[in-house]
């Protein structure tokens, strides 16, 4: 068996699994499933890192048939260390269900393994209607997920997330349709170029990128995703953190260079909206009532800081993306331990709202070191992740010399106050003030509730000491998502069929 044909697996095996748990009524069982299959894809996409490394891009396309006609799977290093950092914040996560208890519900374990199989076709995809498929395979089960416990609040968000979310996918599919009725393509490698002034072409990607800028919560279509995620649980809301937004980072990149040909024309505009969006996602958590309300504001917060990059890649392209990686893991970590930690809080207290917390310092400082450690990291404080995150954004902005550097690291610097104001306001009110009367002192959050969120905040403090190692794996990331040429011979092969030649779309409009 050729190595390619493993790429289909990672989508088949948590799919596969996810029925064995539908069908299994014996929950340890079905607990350890829940985080094996994601430590199994995770330990895949270490392998496909280091295969991909070593020998570069490999593709596959579903029953042999010739490149641009059956549905494709391509890894190179970008998605490989995508898909690594989205099942370690799966694997996470469902490890915080199982202790919260969360598992019990029959059909909770099945549904995130739908959801991982969504994730994993998403970042392995190399067409783009497949890619349309897999957000769809990522949706239906966050539909049960976000709404299981069927309370009145919970169905209320929901239905926000499902309209929206509805809406988008509705977007995204008719930008997929129109491009390939002014191209003839869907297939991303076929499609090189395609959007690079190509007028149709180019109106066609445009509307399949305002759709997934919509999923991954970016102003001005951001206010959906603080109002339905922490509705739901907080082992939900980590997994949702990690897997829905950043599924839209890695098609945005990969779009951008692929179909785009980083088309400068577009900076100013993604400067804009960049920099409107970091000052609403730092400071409108100030106003925000719950601990993972907060949270989720940090989401829509670090968003701009990822994609802001794009708007520098003809300068320094290779750095720009790096460091846009680079931040995302970081983001994707702190994000998902601040949120498992806000949930273990809830878990122990029964409420995640700020007036009715205070004194966890004294009753619970593990829980508190967490948090504390969540925060410096968002800002961007050493020893954590954040810190190098930061420093690399920043460093790429300033590689202009021009008005886009002072703007964006001006605004960096502004919304990182922000959060860090946000983040001050929450440990002020539920960390310190006196201890709360209403609670016996030997109520405690339990070892099992804090270990998820300590584990993720050990590895961004690994990522912190081991800086050189992230930064080099994610200038091998952005090499593999810059070369575009490989990725296009190895996904079409020597006899493609249905290739559009951006030359000819651009002279037939002339």
């Amino acid at each position: 068996m050729a190595v390619d044909a493993i790429l289909p697996v990672f989508v088949a095996l948590p799919l596969i699994v996810s029925a064995v748990t539908a069908l299994n009524p014996w929950k340890p069982l079905n607990d350890v499933l829940a985080v094996l299959i994601p430590a199994v894809n995770l330990a895949g996409g270490i392998w496909l890192y280091n295969y991909t490394s070593e020998h570069g891009t490999i593709a596959h396309v579903i029953g042999l048939y010739q490149g641009g006609v059956g549905i494709s799977f391509a890894g190179d290093e970008f998605s490989a260390v995508m898909l690594v950092a989205t099942m370690m914040v799966a694997l996470t996560a469902n490890w915080f269900a199982i202790a919260a208890g969360e598992t019990a519900a029959r059909f909770y374990t099945p549904l995130t393994l739908v959801l991982v199989t969504g994730v994993s076709g998403a970042v392995l995809t190399a067409d783009l209607f497949n890619f349309f498929v897999m957000i769809e395979v990522m949706l239906l089960p966050s539909y049960g997920l976000i709404a299981m416990t069927g309370s009145r609040y919970r169905l209320v968000s929901a239905r926000m997330f499902v309209i929206v979310n509805l809406a988008a996918s509705t977007l995204l599919v008719m930008g997929v349709g129109y491009l390939y009725a002014v191209t003839g393509a869907v297939n991303i490698a076929a499609l090189e170029g395609i959007a690079a002034g190509n007028g149709p072409a180019t109106v066609a990607a445009g509307i399949v990128v305002i759709a997934i800028a919509t999923k991954a919560g970016v102003f001005p279509v951001h206010t959906w995703l603080p109002r339905s995620y922490p509705s739901t649980s907080a082992a939900v809301m980590g997994l949702f953190s990690g897997l829905h937004t950043k599924v839209a980072v890695y098609m945005l990149f990969r779009l951008w260079v692929v179909l785009f040909d980083m088309d400068p024309r577009w900076n100013t505009l993604i400067i804009v909206v960049m920099v409107i969006s970091m000052l609403v996602g730092g400071f409108a958590g100030l106003a925000e009532t719950t601990i993972r309300r907060v949270m989720a504001y940090q989401m829509v917060n670090g968003m701009p800081f990822i994609l802001v990059m794009l708007a520098f890649t003809n300068d320094e392209p290779r750095y720009a993306l790096a460091a846009g990686l680079m931040y995302t893991l970081h983001h994707m970590v702190t994000v998902g331990a601040l949120v498992l930690n806000s949930g273990a809080i809830e878990e122990t207290y029964g409420t995640g709202t700020i007036s009715k917390l205070s004194g966890l310092a004294r009753r619970d400082p593990i829980t508190s070191a967490i948090f504390a450690a969540g925060a410096f990291s968002i800002v961007g404080l050493p020893p954590f992740s954040g810190t190098f995150g930061k420093i690399a954004v920043v460093l790429a902005a300033a590689a202009a010399g021009d008005w886009r550097s002072w703007l964006v690291i001006a605004v960096i610097v502004l919304a990182s106050c922000g959060a860090l104001l946000s983040m001050m306001r929450v440990w002020k009110q539920v960390f310190w003030g006196r201890p709360m009367q209403h609670y016996p002192e030997a109520l405690n959050v339990r070892p099992r509730l804090i270990a998820p969120s300590g584990a993720l905040m050990a590895v961004s403090v690994a990522m912190f000491f081991g800086a050189g190692f992230i930064w080099a794996i994610s200038l091998e990331a952005a090499d593999s998502l810059l070369d575009v040429a490989s990725y296009t011979s190895t996904v079409l092969g020597d006899d493609p069929v249905g290739v559009p030649d951006a030359a000819e779309l651009q002279g037939g409009q002339n």
